[in-house]
């Protein structure tokens, strides 16, 4: 892992600006734990998970590489997930560097956003809209950086004005109206929760695409910030997958209160990143 913190110190100096300037059933979940008078969950959830032998249909698969691709209309072409003002200002140089920031952004991704995602969606498959937006608020609230809360909502709302048009959830319809009544943040990894439980599929593949499409974002940006091969790029996404088990199993334990976003780095960097003159992404 790229030790970000460490590496931030030695040039700390450098990056002060200067110049101004569903389907026929639902599977079987565990209902969230009561949510606590901020609506965060203070007790551990049950331990009790799916059934290791679901399959996922011909369908389920296709809906599930759909809402995962790069190119759904949500608007992450337009982000790098800080990667730009990292090669700006030197933290990511190579594709080694490239490889430790993928990583550390997706195990940090794991420990926050996943966690909410998770939350999000065991609510709506019980049918929670309290518990719902608890996760949405409790994960807006942990977002430091403008930047990073910027990219949530924006993308967020789009999704829920796309997943509404596809389908017919009414949390997921209620969810988008408390949004644009701007009651609730509308974070991304919450709408894509809502959605996954409206389309019936369970948590782990709601999981999966998340991490998916943070990693791939990322990569996506780098083929446009810096001299590296498209095989490359599928090499640290393939091994980004590869990890991606032990991080749900890591995160299915968590509630709320675990959620963990502090990466002092990467805050510094996007504030750096806000007053940049030149820049190619929105963060």
């Amino acid at each position: 892992m790229l030790t970000l913190t460490r590496t931030i110190m030695s040039i700390e100096t450098k990056i002060v600006p200067t110049s101004p300037g569903h389907s026929p059933s639902m599977p079987e979940v565990i209902a969230p734990p009561a949510p606590g008078g901020n609506g965060e969950s203070n007790r551990t959830p049950s331990s009790k998970t799916p059934s290791q032998d679901h399959r996922l249909t011909i369908v389920e698969l296709m809906r599930v590489l759909q809402f995962g691709d790069s190119m759904l209309p949500v608007g992450a072409f337009s982000f790098s997930n800080g990667l730009e003002s990292a090669i700006q200002h030197h933290l990511v140089h190579d594709l080694e560097t490239l490889r430790q920031f993928v990583l550390t952004a997706t195990r940090q991704s794991a420990s926050s956003d996943a966690i909410a995602l998770l939350a999000a969606h065991r609510s709506a498959c019980d049918h929670d809209m309290t518990g719902v937006l608890g996760a949405d608020t409790a994960l807006f609230n942990r977002k430091m950086n403008e930047e990073m809360r910027t990219m949530s909502v924006r993308m967020g709302k789009k999704l829920g004005e796309l997943s509404n048009h596809l389908i017919q959830a009414s949390l997921l319809t209620d969810w988008l109206e408390h949004v644009e009544r701007k009651e609730t943040p509308g974070t991304y990894p919450v709408g894509l929760g809502l959605l996954f439980a409206g389309l019936g599929l369970l948590e782990q593949d709601a999981f999966a695409a998340h991490q998916y499409g943070t990693a791939s974002m990322i990569l996506s940006a780098s083929l446009r910030l810096m001299k590296i091969h498209h095989f490359d790029a599928q090499a640290i996404l393939f091994e980004v997958n590869t990890t991606a088990e032990a991080e749900y199993e890591r995160a299915s334990r968590a509630t709320l209160d675990d959620m963990a976003t502090f990466s002092p780095s990467l805050d510094i960097l996007a504030a750096a990143h806000v007053k940049a003159h030149v820049r190619m992404f929105m963060n």
